[in-house]
């Protein structure tokens, strides 16, 4: 019976081993076509994209630091709003690609709107500045706005903030293993700061970021066609970089204007020129990321178009002045869609 069972086992063993060595063999012809389908053309498309783009860096925030956990529960915390129904995550929501899809969002009253499109909390922490004017230098100084702000979240001022948080006793705690030491941690600023911790960890690698490291397959073919048009097309006059925009300010109708002419816009808004007075800088704002664009609907600063291929043949003609074919756009955005990323494990799995 033992010696029976051996046999039987001998043979199921080899029966695997040859399994596995056939399914080796399968892979490895399958990669060898794979291989062979990327002509010199895609090699030469790769080369030219690396030199423009950059893979997403890794996440280098401390996900178990007391610091992140206190940001992460701030960014969630409806106290810090006049109506107490109203938090970061209200407009910038971490589980729709930091975006509520409205053209401008909400006051916390409901009785006004903020003049702009909420940007993406996304890859926020890439940019060059925060809002579309860049008026706040870094993600700190951007947390400590909306909730001052009377069309947003509506608290009178800081001492009113710090004391409804001071008024929950859990966060004494947490604010207390964020900011070892401080005799009295519980500040606006370390608010904000705590705001802009867990802000910095919400990066979405995409299929895009794996095609630049090398895996050409991570793009089909129509993505790279989308992707050639949109360098030749000079889309990367702009959108360039890790984050495919957010490094610099641009003129919105660089080549034709004004901008409300293309895009229906209701409200002519004067852009970067309401911060800095220069003349220079009438109609300019922050260029976007284009990071999950497909996702981060409706576009441009007021919210004014829903529809990608329309935004994308707006921009043609008012930053290049060229005029688009169907086939060009639906290439273009094929591309864009290769820019959709993967919502974090640490917020997917809250």
């Amino acid at each position: 019976m033992k010696k029976h069972s051996l046999i039987v086992s001998a043979a199921v063993l080899t029966a695997l081993i040859a399994s596995q060595a056939c399914n080796q063999s399968a892979e490895k012809e399958n990669a060898a076509e794979t291989e062979a389908s990327f002509t010199a053309e895609d090699s030469t498309l790769w080369k030219t994209a690396s030199n423009i783009f950059k893979p997403l860096p890794p996440i280098e925030v401390n996900l178990e630091s007391p610091l992140f956990k206190l940001g992460e529960k701030l960014y969630h915390e409806t106290a810090l709003s006049a109506n107490n129904q109203m938090s970061c995550n209200t407009c910038h929501q971490v589980a729709n690609y930091g975006v509520d899809n409205e053209p401008t969002s909400p006051s916390f009253d409901k009785k006004a709107r903020g003049e702009r499109n909420s940007p993406s909390s996304y890859n926020a922490s890439l940019h060059i500045a925060q809002f579309w004017d860049g008026r706040a230098a870094d993600l700190v100084e951007q947390a400590k706005g909306p909730i001052l702000n009377p069309v947003e979240m509506g608290l009178k001022n800081e001492k009113e903030a710090v004391a409804k948080i001071k008024a929950i006793p859990e966060y004494k705690e947490l604010f207390e293993a964020a900011f070892p030491g401080e005799k009295d941690p519980i500040t606006y600023h370390n608010i904000a700061l705590a705001i802009s911790e867990y802000e910095k960890s919400l990066m979405t690698p995409s299929p895009f970021d794996e095609y630049l490291k090398g895996n050409y397959a991570a793009l089909d073919a129509k993505q790279r066609e989308g992707l050639k048009t949109f360098i030749e097309t000079g889309c990367i006059t702009c959108h360039t970089g890790v984050n495919l925009g957010g490094h610099m300010y641009q003129k919105f109708g660089l080549v034709k204007g004004p901008y409300w002419e293309y895009t229906g816009s209701e409200r002519q808004d004067v852009g970067r020129y309401a911060v800095t007075k220069n003349e220079a800088d009438m109609y300019v704002f922050k260029v976007p990321s284009l990071r999950n664009v497909e996702k981060t609907w409706p576009y441009f600063h007021d919210g004014s178009v829903a529809d990608l291929s329309k935004a994308v043949r707006i921009m043609a003609t008012t930053q290049l002045g060229r005029d688009l074919s169907n086939e060009q756009t639906d290439a273009i955005v094929a591309f864009l869609r290769s820019l959709t990323g993967e919502i974090p494990k640490h917020i997917a799995s809250n």
